[in-house]
């Protein structure tokens, strides 16, 4: 009886024997040395260094917990950004909590390919990003109106 209720619960959790199969990188804000990630409902936010890039949607994570997805780049963010950004690949591998991520990007401006990383980053640490800032999500905020 115990087993299968263990079946049961292993059918119900939708991933059936393989824990990686239809996963999503997991929301929330991965840190690491001069890098940091922020993934959203519907958007990842990668840094690394002064440089930053976007992937639109949250990136799908093969059976093995690797992936690659298509993005955009900016090259040169910090202390003044300037433009534009470029198409870049995202790929990598996310193990447990860790994920490792290397960025190629195509600089469309100066006609190379430049590659960010690797990068290693942990979910839930933060990002020591030196001198380069990293974006936040913005806060939502109420302001009550006294009468």
């Amino acid at each position: 009886m115990l087993s299968l209720a263990a079946a049961g619960s292993l059918a119900c959790s939708g991933y059936g024997s393989d824990p990686q199969a239809g996963a999503l990188l997991s929301l929330g804000t991965w840190g690491g040395d001069a890098a940091g990630m922020i993934v959203g409902d519907t958007a990842t936010h990668l840094h690394v260094g002064c440089t930053f890039g976007d992937v639109s949607g949250r990136i799908a994570l093969q059976p093995n917990g690797t992936f690659s997805a298509q993005g955009s780049y900016v090259l040169r963010a910090y202390p003044i950004l300037v433009g534009p950004a470029v198409p870049a690949r995202f790929t990598g591998q996310v193990i447990g909590n860790v994920a490792t991520v290397t960025v190629t990007v195509d600089d469309t401006v100066q006609h190379e390919t430049v590659v960010k990383g690797p990068v290693v980053l942990t979910l839930g640490e933060p990002a020591q990003m030196g001198n380069c800032p990293i974006c936040r999500r913005p806060v939502i905020t109420t302001i009550r109106l006294l009468r």
